[in-house]
């Protein structure tokens, strides 16, 4: 069920091995959302074209395209199980929906009372559990053999970010509450709290790889901040500003502030990426709080990032955030997906100062 035709050839860009790869075909609207399987180097790409397709990365960097399944609206987030034989997307038609690989077919594995902004596939010694965060404001946890949920968590507010990084799962919602979870028990928060950062969360992402629990927050005034779960750990909390520009050049005055719009860690190093409206990524270290890696400026704001499973392969997509409103929709607004070969140096831990 190729989207692209059985006779697409497979492009590989003849540039040289340095430059970033663009993948033919991507979607033709604004990309939402990134996930590569935990089996294989198959990219799952959401977006507002109410799509999600399947990409297969070959080793050079060559994509090819494998699968297009749709939802009723937007698509807003994609995840994969952990076999990587099923993707799981949650959109703004109130439903996430699973498409299997093996057999190209999907159904609707979730229901809200409104757009599902995030869905997050769980792994616990149990059997694998999809849970599901909406602007309804409530989690859900889903077996996928029920069409009921099997438990139904009450928020503070809409849900505007979830990760998991199993035990640890934190729910970022609007009004700046971040909610704590233990998954060995899912069902009421472990902590919540306000978020370090005084304005709107966009996006928070869990440690990989690293000694204590935490995770990474980042908001729409150009900020993120490191937050420890434990209270014996929070001498090492910090918060840092990036996605800012001078006003006029040389002035160092920081004052053009853009909204961090994703946060991906490295599965090995623990390493992390942010990436903006400023059309700007960043590698950081956040034990030596260095900055590994800067690329060069795209030409529109990065709307989305993820590493593959043993972070050889960083993809983002450069795509109109809205971080403008509608008059920043201008015709010709670049909509990329975009392939990065990590080097060592670029995502290996520094020694600490």
């Amino acid at each position: 069920m190729s989207f692209f035709g059985a006779n697409t050839a497979t492009t590989t860009a003849a540039a040289p091995a340095e430059k970033d790869i663009e993948v033919p075909e991507p979607p033709s609207d604004s990309i939402s959302s990134l996930a590569f399987s935990p089996a294989a180097d198959y990219l799952a790409v959401g977006s507002w074209d109410n799509n999600v397709r399947l990409y297969e990365v070959g080793a050079g960097g060559q994509t090819q395209g494998k699968a297009m399944y749709g939802h009723q609206g937007p698509v807003l987030s994609v995840c994969w199980n952990k076999e990587g034989n099923k993707v799981i997307s949650g959109g703004a038609d109130n439903a996430a929906r699973m498409f299997d690989i093996t057999n190209g077919q999907s159904q609707q594995v979730a229901q809200h009372d409104a757009p599902v902004k995030v869905v997050k596939w769980i792994e616990t010694p149990q059997g694998g559990i999809l849970a599901t965060g909406s602007w309804d404001k409530t989690v859900k946890y889903w077996d996928m053999r029920s069409p009921t949920p099997v438990a139904t968590v009450q928020l503070p507010e809409r849900c505007y970010s979830m990760d998991v990084q199993y035990p640890l799962m934190v729910v970022a919602t609007a009004e700046r509450h971040i909610q704590i979870f233990n998954l060995t028990n899912p069902n009421t928060a472990y902590k919540t709290i306000i978020s370090p950062l005084k304005w709107q969360t966009r996006v928070v992402s869990c440690f990989t790889s690293s000694a204590s629990s935490g995770f990474a927050v980042g908001s729409v005034e150009g900020r993120v901040a490191i937050q420890y779960v434990e209270e014996k750990d929070s001498s090492n909390n910090f918060s840092f500003k990036c996605h800012r520009k001078d006003q006029t050049p040389n002035a160092k005055d920081q004052s053009l502030v853009y909204a961090v719009n994703d946060i991906s860690f490295h599965p090995v190093h623990g390493t992390f990426s942010t990436c903006g409206s400023d059309g700007t990524i960043h590698f950081w270290d956040k034990d030596a709080r260095t900055r590994l890696k800067t690329f060069e400026a795209a030409p529109g704001p990065i709307s989305a990032t993820t590493f593959n499973r043993n972070g050889t392969i960083f993809a983002y997509a450069v795509s109109y955030d809205w971080s403008k409103g509608h008059s920043g929709m201008t015709p010709g607004h670049p909509n990329k997906l975009m392939l990065h070969a990590c080097k060592d140096d670029e995502v290996k831990r520094r020694p600490k100062k």
